[in-house]
Parts: C-alpha cells; sequence; structure tokens
C-alpha cells in the first residue's frame, strides 16, 4: 500500500509540476515544432500556477517524508516485512531525479528565452528617417517564454531592427525599417502566433 501510495504521490509531483509550466512549455515547443499558431494555447492556466506548483512542491515534500521517515517499532518487528532492496522506480534515486525534474519545470519560465535564437535578418539602413518605432498591445502573453515568442515572431519580419516584448505590461516594441516592411506585416506575423495584438500607439 505504501509503494501505491508514493508512486501515486510522485505521479502527481509530475502531472502538477508540468502543468503549472505548460503555459510557458507550449511556446517554445511550438517554436521547435514551427507551428507557431499554438503558442498561446495555456495561457489560461497561468492564473493557477502558484497554485499547481504549490501543490507540486506539498506533493513532492510529502513523498520525501514518507521515503525519509524512520521505520517504526511495529514495522521493524513485523515478521512478515521483508527487508528487500527496493526497485529503482521506488528507490530515494528515482525519487531524486523526479525532484530534480520537476524544479526545471517549475524553474522553466525563468530560463526558456535561451530557446529563442536572436534575430538572424541583417538590416541595412541608409536613411535614418526610414526607422520608425511601433507600440502594440498584445493579449495573451503571461511569462518570460511568451515575450520571447512575441519577439522572435517579429523579428522574424525582414526589415526588423530590433523587437521586445512584456507580458507585465501587455506591450511590445518594434523599430523597423519601413522601407522594407510595414506595421501591418508585423502585425500580422505577431496574431500568427495566436497572441493577439488589440491595440497600436
Amino acid at each position: 500500500m505504501k509503494t501505491k501510495s508514493n508512486k501515486a504521490l510522485v505521479g502527481s509531483g509530475i502531472i502538477t509540476a508540468i502543468a503549472a509550466s505548460l503555459c510557458c512549455i507550449t511556446p517554445v515547443l511550438a517554436l521547435i515544432a514551427g507551428t507557431s499558431g499554438i503558442a498561446s494555447s495555456f495561457s489560461w492556466m497561468e492564473p493557477f500556477r502558484p497554485y499547481l506548483m504549490g501543490f507540486t512542491i506539498l506533493v513532492l515534500g510529502f513523498a520525501w517524508y514518507q521515503k525519509l521517515k524512520p521505520r517504526t517499532l511495529e514495522e521493524i518487528e513485523c515478521a512478515c516485512e521483508k527487508d528487500e532492496k527496493p526497485s529503482f522506480w521506488q528507490s530515494k534515486k528515482f525519487l531524486g531525479i523526479i525532484t530534480v525534474f520537476a524544479a526545471l519545470m517549475l524553474a522553466f519560465p525563468y530560463y526558456s528565452p535561451v530557446f529563442y535564437p536572436k534575430n538572424k535578418h541583417e538590416v541595412i539602413t541608409v536613411n535614418t528617417a526610414d526607422i520608425q518605432t511601433i507600440k502594440l498591445d498584445i493579449e495573451g502573453m503571461t511569462c518570460d517564454a511568451c515575450d520571447s515568442h512575441v519577439a522572435y515572431a517579429a523579428q522574424e519580419v525582414d526589415g526588423v531592427i530590433e523587437a521586445k516584448a512584456d507580458h507585465k505590461t501587455g506591450t511590445a516594441e518594434v523599430k523597423f525599417d519601413k522601407s522594407k516592411t510595414s506595421a501591418e506585416t508585423i502585425i500580422q506575423s505577431i496574431d500568427k502566433t495566436s497572441y493577439k495584438v488589440v491595440g497600436e500607439n
């Protein structure tokens, strides 16, 4: 029974850790898969992230407590219990691996920008009068991964010099050469990610 409850705890810990960061993992998976249209699919989960993180920590903490607590006198004296070496799946090593995996999942929003390549376009502007900056209001961004995905989508457009997005303010700022592209083209590129441009300043 104890083994089954530990397996259930470990399984719950993995699921909640992944769920807690799903809204931030999806944009990176969308980039890797080349299907940017699904990038904001799980952004609705962001408000539940603190609860899922707390539940993950609680569940894994309890699993460690179950694993490390000393056996009672009754358990030691029980003749029916055999002191067999637990399988790998029931070992502290496996629980350690799961704990590290859960920690990586929970911290994912903070290191997700490393998965996005830098702007690969070389922009040469002859006339500085052609440089224009637009500020866009964007719906659906919830973390650093969203920021990186929106900035990456804007930078994919030829003529974009620089793009920055911020989920805290729900905005993106894009500097571009208007002789090579337009605000409309940049907006279309961002809209394809499923993050929506809802205003332009």
